[in-house]
């Protein structure tokens, strides 16, 4: 059986932003660490998601699925991503 290995993180802060972090978790129903982890692993989360995600115009959409289509070779992972796309706009309407 594994057992996860776990890393710590040190944090110095004022008091004052102590109390804000102690009186969120505490309203929250949460442990300080538990509320740090959680809500950093969030914004960890949104800011890597925002930052890998390529976002095109209908036009460069057009123009990048045209590419594709007269490719030479065939492109596997290309042609996914772009059912992926396709599926997910599908999806959000």
């Amino acid at each position: 059986m594994s057992v996860a290995a776990h890393e710590r993180i040190d944090l110095r802060t004022s008091p004052e932003i102590k109390e804000l972090i102690v009186r969120a978790a505490s309203t929250a129903g949460m442990s300080v660490s538990a509320f740090l982890l959680g809500t950093a692993q969030e914004r960890a989360k949104k800011i890597l998601a925002e930052s890998e995600m390529i976002t095109l115009t209908s036009r460069d959409w057009s123009a990048f699925a045209k590419a594709l289509d007269n490719a030479d070779k065939p492109r596997p992972m290309l042609s996914a991503a772009i059912k992926r796309h396709r599926d997910w706009q599908q999806g959000k309407s």
